[in-house]
């Protein structure tokens, strides 16, 4: 299985490529965030016919979506919301025993307390599933660097936002005993491991950027990963998709 999540900074401006991505890699789950467009305002192709998709965004801001590959089941999900749910940043789906949500952290720029609150529920909410039995797969824009290992030297600013010891603290609180930071996990001395780039300077083709779009996995599902890949080739977003295979 391939599950994979990207963060397109505006779905209309990345159609093209979205299509020629899941018909190049064919994920079987794939997870969108910074739609920044309204259900209505999204390019009909997007919802690609071997899947089935819910979008939920705004106008000009924020959004996620999911689409889950048709051969996987044959009706179409039931998507829902946690109820700590704001500016459409989380979708969630279940199969089996599994909850797999896509989620778009506030960056924290415009309401920083905001962002601590959000990433404290997720927390909340992920250890909730994990104390009812489930197994949990959070895929996304969290919006924090974990480690100074996650940032390029040049772009280390203690203080910044995305950096700050409250925010990864939370992201300690979101992992717990459960969840596993999967790409951290199979490349844990990879310095070079990063997911966006400041779009100026040629940032992305120099490799100085942060790691700030996870995939993070109950440890039953980490142990069956095969892979989870950086795909620094596709599209031109300031983010790249991050792809992880299982067996």
């Amino acid at each position: 299985m391939k599950i994979a999540t990207w963060n397109v900074n505006g779905i209309r401006a990345r159609e093209a490529q979205l299509c020629d991505w899941l018909d190049r890699d064919q994920p079987d789950i794939v997870c969108l965030q910074e739609l920044k467009a309204t259900p209505d305002q999204i390019p009909a192709r997007c919802s690609h016919a071997d899947y089935h998709v819910y979008w939920h965004g705004m106008r000009a801001y924020s959004g996620v979506s999911l689409h889950v590959r048709k051969s996987m089941r044959d009706a179409t999900p039931t998507f829902a919301h946690p109820g700590f749910d704001m500016e459409a940043r989380i979708v969630q789906v279940a199969w089996d025993n599994v909850v797999l949500a896509s989620v778009y952290v506030p960056n924290g720029g415009k309401d920083y307390p905001a962002k601590l609150d959000f990433l404290a529920q997720l927390a909340a909410w992920t250890g909730e599933l994990h104390a009812q039995g489930r197994e949990v797969i959070v895929c996304g824009d969290l919006n924090v660097a974990h480690a100074d290992v996650d940032v390029h030297p040049r772009e280390r600013k203690p203080g910044v936002i995305g950096q700050r010891p409250e925010e990864r603290e939370l992201f300690d609180r979101l992992l717990g005993d459960h969840l596993v930071d999967v790409g951290r996990a199979l490349q844990p001395a990879n310095e070079a491991l990063f997911t966006w780039w400041p779009p100026w300077r040629n940032m992305r083709q120099r490799n100085i950027g942060w790691r700030i779009d996870y995939i993070l996995a109950s440890k039953p599902i980490a142990t069956h990963v095969l892979a989870c890949d950086v795909l620094a080739d596709v599209g031109t977003s300031d983010h790249a998709p991050v792809m992880m295979t299982t067996r």
